[in-house]
């Protein structure tokens, strides 16, 4: 028998180890999340994060109206939209208002 193949016999009786995957290596940096399209809809869902909202309030005037009617709308929020303003805005945190109030007069009135 020659060497090359005595050593190819050999080499055919070790055993195969079974297969382990390897995990794949996370990325250092996740890359960043497709653009949000900015609508009213994610003006005023309050599933909409904080961050975005106030990318909103800074960037977007023509839905501050919308970011009004968003229960997650934070107070610190609401007066800054008062006082950047933008279409709509006054009219709209005047109808937040008085349902603020129609509803505290509500709830006396049902207590009382």
């Amino acid at each position: 028998m020659c060497a090359a193949h005595s050593r190819h016999k050999a080499h055919g009786r070790r055993k195969v180890p079974p297969y382990q995957p390897k995990p794949r290596p996370k990325p250092l940096v996740d890359p960043p999340s497709p653009p949000i399209p900015l609508t009213p809809l994610v003006a005023c869902s309050p599933g909409t994060p904080q961050d975005v909202l106030w990318h909103i309030a800074e960037y977007a005037p023509r839905l501050r109206k919308w970011l009004i009617a968003n229960p997650s709308a934070t107070p610190a929020m609401l007066e800054y939209l008062a006082q950047v303003d933008g279409p709509d805005v006054a009219r709209s945190l005047q109808i937040l208002l008085e349902s603020l109030e129609s509803h505290a007069l509500d709830a006396i009135a049902h207590d009382g």
